[in-house]
């Protein structure tokens, strides 16, 4: 029973670790850019195809498809950035939700298109399969990476936006504009670097997601409304919470799948609304 209790929790700790990875570039975006990108989930997608084009039919190692993928999602997000959202700073919520989800479903029209309907099948490098044993118990060494990823992402995001002058930069541009561009700041770049950073941790978290929940067309739909649990329970803006929020949801859902198979996928929305009800902003939201 302990041994399988501690399966269930590293199993969902390691999932709860994807949904971060996946989930806290819009976490930054509508947190601190206050702009609903529904589409966030097509650019994981785009990061999870990436990958698979460059390892399948390129050879390419899976590691070192990694940066494509976040690279490939961040340019991308940029000349959307420029050319629609920047458009819609300042619109309406409505107006927002409308020109993302529109773009949700093109972006799964295009994949259905060029790669069909299939899963997308993903070769990992041998060092990456398997398991090892420590301290008796047998642990993925894939899902031991991912952990080790978001981690260090974690660390990093916190670093860059609390701790730098562009941090201090696109807290400023949030809070006030006007004064952040009588300050000298380039308020239209910082927002554009901003959401290359949020969207090319969507690429590589649509990149990590392959091995664990399988990659089709429709991705950017099947777990949109997972990252959108997430934000909404950490809190905006908060990446703490964005960490914390991905952990007690993925150990939930783990959780429920395995002691309780009759509830199926239930349990994450009875976690979602309990939590919700006792922090209605979130766990470290602020407004």
């Amino acid at each position: 029973m302990i041994g399988s209790a501690f399966g269930v929790l590293f199993d969902g700790f390691a999932y709860g670790m994807l949904l971060f990875v996946l989930s806290v570039g819009l976490s930054v975006t509508l947190g601190m850019m206050n702009f609903v990108n529904l589409a966030h989930c097509s650019f994981a997608m785009l990061g999870g195809f990436v990958t698979v084009s460059l390892t399948n039919e390129l050879g390419w190692p899976f590691l070192a498809s990694l940066p494509v993928a976040f690279a490939s999602a961040a340019l991308v997000s940029v000349a959307f950035e420029r050319l629609l959202y920047r458009r819609l700073y300042g619109a309406s919520e409505l107006d927002q939700c409308l020109l993302t989800i529109g773009i949700v479903f093109a972006s799964v029209a295009v994949a259905a298109y060029i790669y069909g309907t299939i899963q997308q099948p993903l070769s990992l490098p041998a060092y990456l399969r398997g398991s090892v044993s420590i301290f008796g118990h047998s642990f993925g060494v894939y899902r031991l990476f991912l952990i080790g990823v978001s981690i260090v992402i974690t660390a990093v995001l916190v670093a860059a936006l609390e701790y730098t002058r562009f941090g201090a930069q696109v807290r400023a541009a949030v809070d006030n504009q006007r004064m952040a561009r009588g300050l000298g700041i380039d308020v239209d770049r910082v927002f554009a670097v901003t959401f290359a950073l949020g969207s090319g941790l969507a690429g590589l978290g649509g990149a990590l997601a392959i091995e664990i929940v399988g990659l089709d067309h429709a991705f950017a739909f099947t777990y949109l409304i997972y990252v959108l649990i997430v934000v909404s329970v950490g809190g905006l803006g908060s990446i703490g919470g964005s960490f914390l929020a991905a952990s007690l949801l993925g150990i939930s859902d783990m959780a429920g799948k395995y002691y309780f198979p009759e509830l199926g996928a239930f349990l994450i929305y009875f976690v979602m609304v309990a939590l919700l009800m006792w922090r209605p902003l979130g766990l470290f939201g602020k407004r």
